[in-house]
């Protein structure tokens, strides 16, 4: 016969392989407990955590789990979509309702009617929206841009946030009543750091997958190496664990990982000649995180232009014609690239680099922002400080 503390053993991994949910700690067998016990419910739940915890994994994981799960999940970051057309995306509006509305458009809840819509960061929401959006929590009215009757769509929401929702209110930039209306159910997604019980899984699976997407083989780990993966505190969380395993594998190709081999990739062990000219960030937010990416990323860069700079002195050197030797001195020819290297300041490789992902997405942000390794919200604000095109 089966006890109740076993069945409920098998149904939590039954349910983890079903969603993805990679975890033996403690404290992810208790957001699954707390899934399964509300998901059947049509509750507004708030998942909060820091950025790169899997929150959306939770969220789609409620979803699965409801009596709706066999209708659409609608997926929205709040931080990506611009203030200006905040209202529209989400509640449609009306043919001819401002500028360039040449149709007819129904916003993400109208869509999502009879299934669950997920706010992702729900704290970059406006506060002229959140008035509109609490409405909608209440009674399930909302009105299209431009309408002046009121429609209703049946929808369970769940939202998400990298902030401190509480603070948030008391600074003004939350109202205090949509946030007591959203935080029916909060579940707390926890830092990696905080189940470190879990990077050896986590890290078995990026291997894994990765190895089967590109033909790679995997040599295996050490110990010891393991170990730094385990008591690295991962700003980044789950992203950056997943970042740093495929870097790895791609760089360390075929060879067992040794601690060296890791040490390379994981901020605060690398050498002091790595780490020079790159800020350090003490108590680091999510944005400081990602913004270090970037700066880990131009960094490198920086060093390939200098292996070019020098690649370029050696040609130049040697193949220069004899007559013209003394215009193509040592000095003359350093001065000159370093001249250029200084009007490539870090602003206009950062600049570069958002661009040609941009390009090689043909627009998409999200994928632009996933291949930078940096938030959709903080993509549109590079795009904003740029003065990219929208």
């Amino acid at each position: 016969m089966i006890r109740s503390d076993e069945r409920g053993e098998m149904e939590r991994k039954e349910f983890q392989e079903q969603t993805g949910i990679i975890g033996e700690s403690v404290e992810i067998r208790e957001i699954i407990d707390v899934v399964l016990q509300v998901a059947p419910a049509d509750i507004t739940v708030l998942i909060s955590g820091e950025s790169g915890t899997g929150k959306e994994l939770i969220a789609k994981a409620l979803h699965a789990a409801s009596p709706r799960a066999n209708k659409m999940l609608i997926t929205v970051n709040c931080g990506a979509i611009p203030e200006g057309i905040m209202e529209s995306e989400l509640f449609g509006h009306e043919k001819g309702a401002f500028t360039g509305a040449a149709e007819l458009r129904k916003g993400y809840f109208e869509i999502a009617d009879g299934g669950t819509i997920f706010l992702d960061e729900i704290g970059e929401m406006p506060l002229a929206t959140q008035v509109k959006f609490l409405r909608v929590l209440e009674n399930g009215e909302f009105m299209r841009v431009g309408a002046s009757v009121p429609r209703k769509a049946d929808v369970r929401v769940i939202a998400a946030t990298n902030k401190d929702l509480e603070r948030e209110v008391r600074d003004g930039n939350f109202r205090e009543d949509l946030f007591y209306r959203l935080r029916s159910v909060n579940i707390r997604v926890p830092p990696l750091r905080d189940r470190r019980e879990d990077i050896p899984l986590f890290f078995e699976m990026f291997v894994h997958d990765f190895c089967e997407r590109n033909g790679l083989t995997f040599a295996g780990i050490t110990d010891e190496a393991m170990q730094l993966l385990i008591n690295y505190d991962w700003p980044g969380n789950i992203r950056e664990l997943k970042n740093v395993v495929e870097s790895m594998l791609v760089i360390e190709r075929g060879k067992q990982l040794v601690a060296g081999d890791v040490k390379k990739h994981l901020r605060g062990y690398r050498g002091d000649h790595e780490e020079r000219n790159l800020p350090v960030f003490l108590n680091r937010t999510a944005e400081q995180a990602e913004r270090e990416l970037i700066y880990r990323v131009l960094g490198e860069m920086r060093r390939d232009i200098l292996e070019v700079k020098n690649l370029l002195v050696r040609q130049l050197l040697h193949s220069a014609p004899v007559p013209a030797a003394a215009e193509y001195s040592v000095e003359g020819i350093e001065a000159s690239v370093q001249e250029a290297e200084e009007s490539m300041a870090l602003d206009e490789m950062e600049r570069k680099m958002i661009v040609s992902a941009l390009d090689k997405y043909r627009g998409n942000r999200r994928l632009a922002a996933k291949a930078l390794r940096i938030s959709e919200r903080t993509l549109y604000r590079k795009i904003k400080e740029f003065g990219l095109p929208k």
